[in-house]
């Protein structure tokens, strides 16, 4: 599905990144200036090392669960749940299950 598909159209958002073994696949939906909305599928076990943005980030878990640690602490998170990852604070993520999250920074 390209872009200019995605516009005023009903999206089931968990549909739109799909699963690959030992992977971590991301699809980005919107990059503007202002921000971005990108949709992630990691396979079980499958991690994003610790690092820092600039911005607050909000995290959507759309299927399965995770560990998100900020700044050292952890947080398990499943389908449903969301957490705010503040700006400038080191934060990790790690695939307790397969799972996908939709990531929202906005930059301004």
């Amino acid at each position: 599905m390209a872009k200019d598909d995605l516009l005023a159209t009903v999206l089931h958002t968990i549909d739109l990144v799909n699963y690959q073994d030992g992977a971590v696949v991301s699809r980005t939906l919107i990059n503007q200036k202002t921000g971005t909305v990108t949709l992630f599928a990691f396979d079980a076990g499958q991690e994003l090392s610790e690092h820092t943005a600039p911005y607050d980030a909000l995290v959507q878990v759309l299927d399965g669960e995770t560990r998100i640690t900020i700044a050292g602490q952890p947080f398990d998170l499943k389908t449903g749940d969301l957490i705010i990852m503040p700006a400038d604070q080191p934060h990790a993520v790690s695939a307790t299950t397969k799972f996908k999250m939709a990531l929202t920074m906005i930059r301004s």
